[in-house]
């Protein structure tokens, strides 16, 4: 593929983790734990990562976080989201690059969720001054379990239809 369609091609999976963390803001979660959200845009980051590579999926991870924060104007939800993103991208690279013949994709993106929480509770702990934020972490490291494997099962089922795509119509 080359540098200009990639470039494009890139640039529309930002826009798509944009929408998705846009369409998340509107879905109500109380019913799983306060805080917790789906991840719909973390889809977006592991098939980035899947289809190409580790410093694309950072850039794009990067690019979602800063352009939601300008398109929300929620300052703050600036370094839940760049701690979560790249720690979970930093993750899910290396459980897929070493360990793949370990885990699927469902457990790369469960492992991308449990380590996206941490990175949270961890900014949550230093904004708020207080320890016993981390309490909280086995809540969310439960709900990483569930919403880790549907971002799995999704990724899987894109990122195969993306690479046959690409490889068929682009390279």
């Amino acid at each position: 593929m080359n540098q200009l369609r990639k470039l494009v091609f890139l640039s529309l999976l930002v826009a798509l983790a944009l929408g998705l963390s846009i369409i998340e803001t509107f879905i109500p979660v109380p019913f799983i734990a306060p805080g917790a959200k789906l991840g719909l845009a973390n889809i977006v980051s592991l098939v980035t990562l899947v289809v190409f590579g580790f410093k694309d999926a950072l850039i794009v991870g990067g690019l979602r976080s800063i352009t939601f924060v300008l398109a929300t104007g929620n300052l703050s939800s600036f370094f839940y989201s760049i701690t979560g993103t790249i720690l979970s991208v930093i993750i899910m690279f290396i459980i897929y690059r070493f360990f793949s013949e370990f885990f699927s994709l469902i457990g790369v993106s469960i492992f991308g969720a449990i380590f996206h929480n941490i990175g949270q509770i961890t900014v949550a702990s230093i904004i708020m001054e207080n320890i016993k934020i981390f309490y909280y972490l086995p809540v969310m490291l439960l709900v990483s379990l569930f919403t880790g494997y549907f971002v799995g099962l999704a990724a899987i089922f894109i990122s195969t239809k993306l690479r046959g795509n690409l490889l068929n119509n682009f390279i």
